[in-house]
């Protein structure tokens, strides 16, 4: 559990504490980070921690929290001004590559969900694809994309970006993960190549005719990965 400030300074102190459980996590890992590092990364008191958070799992829960929050606020801002559905797959990729690169750490802490806390991997996944889903149903709709199953194209797309981005983000060339901070982004013809083949799968068959939308919906929070 964790509770909400009540005024603007303990807003700015939870941020911090968010921040620094972020970092700490990171770059040790949940088993070896502790309450008292992530205060000292803070920058604040013990007793401090326990006015916002119950303990180490309620804040790396909150922590996987805000990733996904501003990794879905990345791409829905990106891909806001795309006239097509394949615009706004271009960019909800560039964008969540450009947020992986920025912030590596979303791939650490989302990896030590998976043992750490299921349900948090769970939320972080299924957040991200719901919307992703609504917005191939409505290209659908529009004849943007071919008929398909949405659910299951939301997810083999998700996995599509994440992969790419690990191994182009994430690893070096020898597939090792360099020391901390930023990361260069996407190769761009990599980036282009994996475009290319996303284009070819969504791509509506020869003659095909719209469907009854007149009025698409616009891309949904989480387009893309």
């Amino acid at each position: 559990m964790s509770a909400a400030p009540r005024t603007a300074r303990g807003t700015r102190t939870r941020a911090k504490l968010l921040e620094a459980a972020e970092s700490v996590f990171a770059s040790v890992g949940y088993h070896e980070a502790s309450i008292v590092k992530i205060t000292e990364a803070a920058g604040v008191g013990l007793g401090t921690f326990y006015l916002y958070f119950d303990g180490k799992q309620a804040i790396f829960d909150e922590v996987v929290e805000d990733l996904n929050r501003r990794v879905r606020h990345a791409m829905t801002d990106a891909a806001k001004s795309a006239g097509t559905r394949l615009e706004a797959e271009r960019a909800g990729f560039r964008a969540f590559f450009r947020f992986t690169a920025q912030h590596p750490a979303l791939y650490r802490i989302i990896r030590q969900a998976e043992f750490v806390s299921p349900g948090a991997l769970r939320l972080h996944y299924t957040r991200i694809v719901n919307g992703y889903i609504e917005g191939l149903k409505a290209a659908q709709l529009s004849g943007e994309v071919r008929e398909m199953d949405p659910t299951v194209a939301a997810w083999a797309l998700m996995g599509i970006g994440e992969l790419i981005g690990m191994r182009w983000v994430l690893w070096d060339e020898e597939g090792a993960e360099p020391a901390a901070g930023a990361r260069p982004d996407v190769p761009e013809e990599v980036f282009e190549e994996m475009m290319q083949f996303i284009e070819r799968a969504l791509a509506p068959s020869p003659g095909s005719a719209p469907g009854t939308a007149a009025n698409p919906t616009p891309p949904q929070e989480g387009t893309a990965p």
